[in-house]
């Protein structure tokens, strides 16, 4: 405890002055919210050949919704994202492409270097500890699914600069268009001319659905977005949201059900937004208040532990988790790791099993946090074998193989 509160007050006092503790509060428990959601709603079951396959409590459990609710916090995520993307391209000296390589670098090396390592993994799973080959393309599966995240983020921090424009412009109303657009997409998915409208038509919502609470937090950081606007989409959001589950038929969970024919969040729906609406308008009225509370070293010190480890824990909570799971499967059923996850007696037994799962995230951590950082001494060639490791994963994670 000692050597803790040593730590605490270290970070306290390395800490600027200007620091927006709230910001980094609310991007720490958006990212937390990622792992304990997959760690909670995704499990598994055993085939007859020993193999894993994806399942999820959802399925026998519907009452368990409301804590997808909780749980999807992606709008927060945009939302902080769009905030600091904001400041830093302010104070950024030069040209905008500069700036936006450098964003990018910080994304990519993280994902180039798990999707690498897994390159790696999989012939020696398949071929050296007889790991069955269904359960290396659950594995994959699972490692690729937070990873889409990373893409689309790519993209809309890309627009930030057309992103500025429009902050400047319209303040907090820049994110009605997106809305706008998105309702369009779902009336005429799931309106009276649903039968006539081609399946791929949802793909138009990917980049205006995650785009929005991105547009947010760029007029946020702006300065645009006033406690009034916190109060209109807390109150918009949650009214939305109601009536989108009332009477539009929206499914109730916000995550994807197994043999469910509609889906929240692949792509976003307007369910999707509105949630993120009402988050953000949490997020601007309880600022002040946050930043309070992160002021005690004892609170602060986690939050700049997990922000620094930000894309560690993006792209190596499912690992953990296949870190368990995996060597299970030789033993057969085990009580909320491997089984079907159809009982109370799995729920409680996945949440005991929630601190394994969390210690095998800190003990990968300590390794794989080094992709985090620049590359200086990684040359050409072995960025170009990461590069074709990392394709060949993606090849195979995604069927294509």
């Amino acid at each position: 405890m000692h050597t803790l509160r040593t730590a605490a007050r270290t970070i306290e006092a390395e800490t600027p002055a200007g620091r927006d503790r709230a910001i980094d509060g609310l991007r720490a428990l958006a990212l937390l919210a990622v792992p304990t959601g997959h760690w909670l709603l995704g499990g598994f079951t055993l085939s007859p050949d020993g193999a894993l396959h994806n399942a999820s409590p959802l399925a026998a459990f519907g009452g368990l919704a409301p804590a997808s609710w909780v749980l999807q916090m992606l709008g927060i995520f945009f939302l902080v994202g769009g905030y600091a993307s904001v400041l830093s391209f302010r104070r950024h000296q030069g040209p905008a492409a500069d700036w936006l390589k450098g964003r990018l670098a910080r994304l990519g090396r993280p994902v180039l270097g798990v999707t690498a390592v897994w390159a790696g993994l999989l012939p020696l799973l398949h071929h050296g500890f007889a790991v069955p080959a269904d359960t290396l393309r659950t594995a994959s599966t699972l490692v690729v699914q937070p990873l889409w995240f990373v893409g689309v983020y790519t993209v809309v921090t890309a627009l930030t600069p057309y992103c500025v424009r429009a902050a400047r412009r319209l303040g907090a109303y820049a994110a009605a268009p997106l809305l706008g657009a998105v309702a369009v997409v779902d009336f005429l998915r799931y309106g009276p001319y649903a039968d006539a409208v081609p399946s791929w038509l949802g793909v138009l919502n990917i980049l205006p659905g995650w785009l929005f609470a991105y547009q947010l937090g760029v007029s946020w950081g702006e300065g645009r977005v006033t406690r009034r606007h916190g109060w209109g989409l807390l109150l918009g959001g949650a009214a939305l949201f109601a009536a989108l589950l009332v009477w539009f038929g929206y499914p109730a969970s916000m995550v994807g059900v197994p043999d469910e024919v509609r889906t929240n969040s692949h792509p976003p729906s307007l369910l999707v937004l509105a949630l993120a609406a009402a988050q953000s308008g949490a997020a601007v009225l309880l600022r002040d208040r946050l930043g309070g509370w992160l002021r005690r070293p004892a609170l602060w010190a986690p939050v700049v532990v997990v922000n620094l480890s930000a894309m560690t824990i993006l792209c190596w909570h499912q690992t953990a988790m296949l870190a368990a799971a995996v060597p299970a499967a030789y033993l057969g059923p085990v009580a909320g790791l491997v089984g079907a996850p159809d009982s109370v007696g799995w729920i409680l037994a996945r949440l005991a099993w929630m601190p394994v799962f969390a210690l095998l995230l800190v003990l990968i951590g300590r390794y794989a946090r080094g992709f985090e950082s620049p590359w200086t001494r990684t040359g050409t060639i072995r960025r170009a074998l990461a590069g074709v490791l990392a394709a060949g994963f993606a090849v195979f994670a995604l069927g294509l193989a």
